[in-house]
């Protein structure tokens, strides 16, 4: 999708302080949750080792993690998509092997699946992070063979995870 996503406006930010903490043309940004994200270090070096493995350059790549209404609204706005969702990714590369990009997590919502699927927080995370990055580098969901590839794909970068 190369629709330009809302970042960090001010209509969008609830009043709260925004944190953001940038490493390697990785930004982690919170915006209206209380919300701190653990070992960011060691997640950019994975993300990148991803990249990597991958055969794609991060020229910049945000992840915002925000509450469910957050990304309701960006939902709403952006993909005129009226559902809450965990994850939404924004793909705005002009060419397919760098990666330049947003991607939008809803840490209430992977919470809550996390404790559905009888996870740990952080490994939900790490997959609906990863999730996000596998959509900039070409991957879909949009059918169920798609989505097991998906899985499947998720799957083993999370067992490229040294942390």
């Amino acid at each position: 999708m190369n629709q330009h996503p809302p970042g960090t406006e001010d209509e969008m930010n609830n009043g709260l302080p925004e944190q953001s903490h940038e490493v390697h043309g990785i930004e982690f940004i919170v915006e209206d949750v209380d919300f701190e994200l653990a070992e960011a270090e060691a997640l950019t070096a994975w993300v990148e080792r991803i990249a990597e493995v991958h055969e794609h350059e991060i020229v910049q790549l945000t992840y915002i993690f925000c509450s469910d209404e957050y990304l309701h609204r960006v939902n709403v706005e952006y993909l005129d998509h009226d559902t809450y969702t965990d994850v939404i990714t924004f793909d705005n590369a002009d060419t397919s092997d760098i990666i330049e990009g947003d991607i939008f997590i809803s840490v209430e919502r992977v919470r809550e699946n996390a404790e559905q699927l009888g996870v740990p927080f952080c490994d939900e995370l790490h997959r609906v992070m990863i999730h996000g990055m596998l959509h900039l580098l070409g991957y879909q969901d949009k059918d169920l063979l798609s989505q097991t590839a998906m899985r499947k794909k998720e799957d083993y970068c999370l067992s490229l995870r040294t942390f």
